[in-house]
């Protein structure tokens, strides 16, 4: 039996997508419906289902975000999930979709579309399940898909570009130290606040990943994981492991750190 979860923020539509899936898919079955994005990765994280559908605007998470945290943690040999986007935004948004030929439905689900966005999973489903198809095939298509979604600012809100950032303040009970973004060989999130790490020491700051990568130089530092941003300078091994998990090892620095699958195509041999 196909299984599905829906992770969507307004009830009503969550009850009304239940409804038409379930006369239309009278096969499937939901597993749960949750409200926010960090409940929509965590459980489906625990309860693997086949198809997911993730409203794009989200408290917590954008399902975006949602599914690149399912990309990057997602256990080894397990089949990828079929990832269904819900959103109410304009056409350049579609157009995203479109072009990366990702399933999506527009708030609010017209019958029409989702019975022929049903009738491609169930296709998809059967293909998965023939003996010939490769078992990794399914969370390939989704990296490369959600690599170029991610990369769109989709679900992101419209900003104005911020000043370089070139000296990072960090406060310490009266003191304020003031650390060159230069010197910075990494930047990874812990809980509310962001570790900011160099040769000799490491910082804490209240900011958040979302807010400092705008600031940075694309070039020089490189988002790894939903969580880290290496200085590329810094990297003098990247090794891969059969799960696609990338382990760098920084100079000046004794610890690895891990770039998830949805990352490693940054590190290709020349």
């Amino acid at each position: 039996m196909p299984t599905a979860l829906i992770a969507e923020d307004e009830p009503l539509l969550a009850q009304a997508l239940a409804a038409d899936l379930a006369r239309l898919w009278p096969g499937l079955q939901l597993l749960a419906t949750v409200g926010d994005g960090l409940s929509a990765s965590a459980q489906a994280l625990a309860l693997r289902p086949q198809v997911c559908f993730f409203d794009i605007r989200m408290p917590g998470a954008t399902g975006l975000e949602a599914a690149q945290t399912l990309a990057e943690d997602w256990p080894a040999g397990v089949p990828f999930p079929l990832l269904v986007f819900v959103t109410a935004y304009d056409q350049y948004a579609l157009a995203a979709f479109e072009a990366q030929a990702v399933d999506y439905l527009v708030k609010p689900v017209d019958a029409t579309r989702l019975a022929a966005c049903v009738a491609r999973l169930q296709k998809r489903l059967a293909d998965a399940a023939a003996p010939a198809a490769p078992g990794d095939a399914p969370l390939a298509q989704a990296l490369d898909q959600l690599r170029a979604l991610l990369g769109s600012g989709i679900g992101v809100a419209p900003a104005p570009a911020p000043a370089r950032l070139e000296v990072i303040q960090a406060g310490v009970g009266n003191t304020v130290h003031l650390v060159p973004v230069a010197e910075v060989l990494y930047f990874e999130a812990a809980d509310k606040y962001l570790r900011v790490v160099t040769a000799e020491r490491e910082h804490l700051i209240r900011l958040s990943l979302r807010e400092l990568l705008p600031q940075l130089d694309a070039q020089q530092f490189w988002q790894v994981h939903r969580s880290l941003v290496v200085r590329a300078a810094a990297i003098t091994t990247a090794t891969r492991d059969e799960s696609g998990k990338v382990f760098l090892q920084l100079r000046g620095r004794a610890e690895r750190l891990t770039a998830s699958r949805l990352y490693a195509h940054l590190f290709k041999g020349m």
